[in-house]
């Protein structure tokens, strides 16, 4: 059974009441030797990152994912620094004026999606998603999906290869591979997108309500296995699996006021 830890949720602190920052980094060279640059410049809290104002995370995208999880419900706000590739969920890499930049940064609060996931053998796993919980077919047979939300039969059967549900934030990732619309923070909305629909071809989604509970049966679940992965935690061969927005634990985000989070989700719909 796959249970994410959740410890007690803890008040976040203000950035600028920032005096400690801690700093952690994907493996990746450039990271490595970007916070040893950043120790020697500005020390950190040696036993515990949690312990720290602010954690500084040098990576990509799915760096700083990883690190929103590792911290999630600990009340620290996490900064982060580009040095991969498309980093939206990250600040401009820059070793000067750090300190002030973390105490001058607005702070994000982002509420994960919890999935719930029943597999064929009657286990039960649960886990947390920031991004997106999606259903995938496991195989060369078309998924057959029944959606309901909150208690309602929306949609009986839907043929695809796939479907998620998607936070604002993680709206411009995959959500927005698949044809999904870009939520902005604080749209209090959800994204439920298709993965390449076959019946009903038209059917491109909807938007929900952020305190909406989907449910999706997977139909035929034994010959047209289904697979359901929250972030980066997959469980296989589904046969439910129930998703709502998890008030109760938060992830706190630091950005820089000219690259804020609302900002790039808005300049992301205006790209050619």
């Amino acid at each position: 059974m796959i249970q994410e830890h959740q410890p007690n949720p803890v008040p976040p602190r203000p950035p600028g009441e920032v005096n400690s920052l801690a700093f952690v980094a994907s493996e990746h060279p450039v990271a490595r030797d970007a916070r040893d640059q950043l120790l020697a410049q500005y020390g950190h809290v040696a036993d515990a990152p949690e312990k720290a104002d602010a954690i500084v995370a040098l990576g990509g995208d799915g760096f700083m994912l990883e690190t929103l999880h590792r911290y999630l419900g600990r009340g620290v706000p996490i900064y982060g620094m580009n040095l991969g590739s498309v980093g939206f969920l990250m600040n401009a890499y820059a070793e000067a004026g750090l300190l002030e930049r973390v105490r001058n940064a607005e702070l994000v609060h982002l509420h994960p999606l919890r999935m719930t996931a029943r597999t064929l053998d009657g286990a039960e796993h649960n886990a947390l998603a920031i991004n997106e919980v999606s259903l995938f077919r496991e195989s060369r047979q078309t998924a057959k999906i029944g959606i309901e939300v909150d208690g309602v039969d929306r949609l009986s059967e839907l043929a695809c290869d796939g479907i998620l549900v998607a936070t604002p934030a993680g709206s411009t990732a995959y959500n927005l591979s698949a044809y999904g619309p870009i939520l902005p923070i604080g749209a209090e909305l959800l994204a439920l997108t298709p993965i390449s629909p076959f019946r009903p071809r038209r059917w491109r989604g909807a938007l929900l309500p952020h305190r909406a509970q989907v449910h999706f049966h997977v139909i035929e679940a034994d010959k047209r296995p289904v697979s359901a992965t929250a972030d980066f935690t997959e469980v296989r061969d589904v046969c439910r699996v129930a998703v709502h927005e998890d008030q109760d634990t938060s992830v706190c985000l630091l950005f820089d006021p000219e690259h804020n989070l609302e900002e790039r989700i808005l300049k992301e719909q205006f790209q050619p």
